[in-house]
């Protein structure tokens, strides 16, 4: 059996300072995919993952995952932590909410039916929280 290949910090900081891709470090390399991003990560090259627990704290089933709420609040989440989606993701997201909060709504969730929209609690809806975070970014921009 032969020696597994290595990745070298050095050349793998140089390469993609260079703006090499992931796919293009693992032919490089001749390591996999997977071994490159693990690479990447260990030396402090990977970008950091949003966390989108606030805006989504219910632990959502597989098939919830990608519904048009959970991509919303996903995408006001994103842009709420200075890494807004594109322009037009980010404008349905923000039309989409802005809707519910004029409209005295709110978003609920449950595993078997998953998201339905609900009247507001009187102290105010978890989609104003999550569309007024993601505003105040923006305007900050």
């Amino acid at each position: 059996m032969g020696r597994r290949p290595t990745v070298d910090r050095g050349e793998l900081a140089r390469l993609v300072a260079e703006g090499m891709s992931v796919q293009e470090l693992a032919a490089h390399f001749g390591v996999s995919e997977s071994g490159v991003l693990q690479a990447k990560r260990a030396a402090g090259l990977a970008k950091p993952m949003l966390d989108h627990s606030r805006a989504l704290p219910w632990k959502l089933e597989r098939g919830h995952a990608q519904s048009g709420p959970a991509t919303n609040l996903r995408n006001l989440s994103a842009a709420a932590q200075g890494k807004p989606p594109a322009a037009e993701r980010l404008n349905t997201a923000l039309r989409w909410a802005q809707r519910l909060v004029d409209a005295g709504l709110d978003v609920d969730y449950d595993s078997v039916s998953g998201f339905r929209e609900v009247a507001a609690a009187p102290g105010g809806s978890h989609v104003a929280v999550v569309l007024g975070s993601a505003r105040k970014a923006l305007e900050g921009r």
